[in-house]
């Protein structure tokens, strides 16, 4: 059967780039020796040629000109008119996925740190399946917000519990799905900002920890880095890397949203030598994970591998999962309860997650998505009297300020997000993570395509992102009326598509709308 026909661009810009300079001095010496006019054309491929000099080898600030150059100001030049070519041939700027162009454009606009309004009025939809934020008549004085402060680890009493300042943080991103540069950028910014950066489950964070930023250790099912050679865990490699100074927590990896029930995979093209090395992997396979611990067959085990892990680590411990049966969840909870033994956090990954790479029915057709998960999370926690336990995170295309309020208002104390601090570093949404053909040199570890992401320029568009969603934050909490991020809750939701949501999963007697935590009762989305 023959493939379909593909385009390589790098080939096309390499010729491109030695037929320029050949065709200037091939038209130079016709101009010298046979009609002085060739040299018009001398100038113009001069010109083209020094431009193309400095696009890959004098700017710093866009890696599409630093890898391809004069080429890629075809597509600048295409976007600047993108507005009307999607207008009157294309699609529209809502119908591109994971993210269209709009939540795009806003990741962008922050990153760069430029004015984010926009005229005219909303392109969204105002439907009944739409979640809108609740504004009171009566809004908060912006400047008597108080600031975000969140210690995780202070239910167990630890002396090492970390204190998170934003409610946002980097969510897993391992070394090997993304290239080293892209990781140094993201930790400088994550220093920068203030922030917190999960290092993802690639085994020893060597590039995370030379930029000297607060870090959440990921241990994955395959515990690369930490690991025996039977898959269990090694407990002196883990409390070694959890005595390093910038390591302020470490995180279990049970399932992830985009492939619930399947663990990491790393095709082989994207393993270098040095990643082969950090991770104790051959460099000629893709890297499968296992779907689970070793050590966690049942929510008994489970329980006594988190106890294990928090007496190795020595600080605060979380754990990360996709929501499937409630009723497991409820299980696992029981379990904790029995033992006497809770995380320091538990993660939320909705369905709707993002990844490096996963099967296609992994990431369409499994798990619950966020805005199910979370609120049924939490009705479990506080059905079994545990809430005050331990700290809630979540993630899944949680990229605006907006949805991460949401989210928190749905009972989160802090979020996650990858893809939004992807395109912070210039992602451009070309879905190639998985080929290691990343144009920006963000999944990729071509070094050829690397070599266009300016760590230092690129970790200062992560700061901007952060200081972009710390202003809406503000401006979102004053608009709510609320006087501290605390303060949210699921009265600022209308979310009339939500009530009954996975209600009928809980084994136990429930309210029947995922978004009653308490006394108030949202039903239609008419509280």
């Amino acid at each position: 059967m023959a493939s379909a026909a593909s385009i390589n661009l790098e080939k096309i810009a390499r010729f491109a780039q030695l037929a320029v300079p050949v065709a200037l001095v091939t038209v130079a010496f016709v101009g010298h020796f046979f009609s002085f006019y060739f040299h018009f054309l001398t100038v113009t491929l001069l010109l083209l040629f020094l431009l193309d000099l400095y696009y890959r080898h004098g700017q710093k600030e866009h890696a599409l000109l630093t890898n391809f150059g004069f080429l890629a100001q075809a597509r600048y030049l295409t976007e600047s008119i993108g507005p009307e070519l999607r207008q009157y041939l294309f699609s529209d700027d809502l119908t591109e996925r994971p993210f269209n162009r709009l939540e795009r454009a806003e990741v962008y606009r922050k990153a760069k740190g430029q004015d984010s309004t926009a005229a005219f009025g909303s392109q969204m939809s105002f439907e009944a399946d739409e979640v809108k934020l609740r504004h009171s008549m009566y809004p908060t004085a912006a400047d008597s917000i108080a600031p975000f402060e969140l210690t995780v680890g202070e239910e167990r009493g630890l002396s090492t519990a970390h204190i998170l300042r934003f409610p946002v943080m980097i969510s897993a991103m391992s070394y090997g799905a993304l290239s080293v540069r892209a990781v140094r950028a993201l930790a400088r910014g994550a220093k920068k900002s203030g922030i917190t950066m999960n290092t993802g489950e690639g085994g020893y964070p060597k590039h995370h920890l030379e930029e000297g930023c607060d870090l959440t250790f990921q241990m994955g099912t395959a515990k690369f880095g930490v690991r025996n050679e039977d898959g269990s865990l090694h407990e002196e490699k883990l409390h070694e890397i959890a005595q390093k100074a910038a390591v302020k927590m470490v995180e279990i990896k049970l399932s992830q949203g985009a492939k619930p029930g399947k663990g990491g995979i790393l095709p082989k093209e994207k393993i270098s030598e040095e990643i082969s090395e950090l991770r104790g992997v051959p460099m000629d396979r893709d890297v499968i994970s296992p779907p689970h611990h070793l050590e966690c067959t049942d929510a008994s085990s489970t329980v006594r591998f988190i106890r294990r892990v928090q007496e190795a680590a020595g600080i605060p411990v979380g754990i990360k999962l996709c929501l499937g049966h409630p009723g497991e969840f409820e299980g696992l909870v029981r379990e904790m309860k029995s033992q006497g033994v809770f995380p320091d956090y538990i993660s939320i990954d909705g369905a709707e997650g993002g990844t490096g790479a996963a099967p296609r029915s992994f990431m369409d057709d499994i798990g619950l998505p966020l805005h199910s998960a979370l609120p049924a999370v939490v009705r479990i926690l506080r059905a079994e009297g545990v809430r005050d336990r331990l700290k809630l995170f979540c993630a899944g295309k949680l990229i605006s300020p907006a949805r991460q309020v949401v989210a928190l208002s749905l009972g989160a104390d802090a979020v996650y997000t990858a893809r939004g601090f992807m395109l912070a570093l210039g992602c451009i949404q070309a879905l190639q993570c998985n080929a290691n053909t990343c144009p920006v040199g963000i999944t990729t570890q071509n070094p050829s395509l690397v070599r266009g992401l300016d760590v230092e320029q690129r970790s200062q568009r992560v700061r901007n992102y952060v200081d972009g969603l710390h202003h809406d934050h503000v401006a979102l909490l004053s608009s709510l009326g609320c006087g501290r991020f605390a303060d949210l809750s699921e009265r600022n939701l209308f979310a009339p598509a939500l009530a009954g949501v996975a209600a009928e999963h809980v084994h136990h007697p429930m309210p029947t709308n995922p978004l009653d935590r308490g006394s108030m009762t949202v039903v239609g989305g008419v509280s």
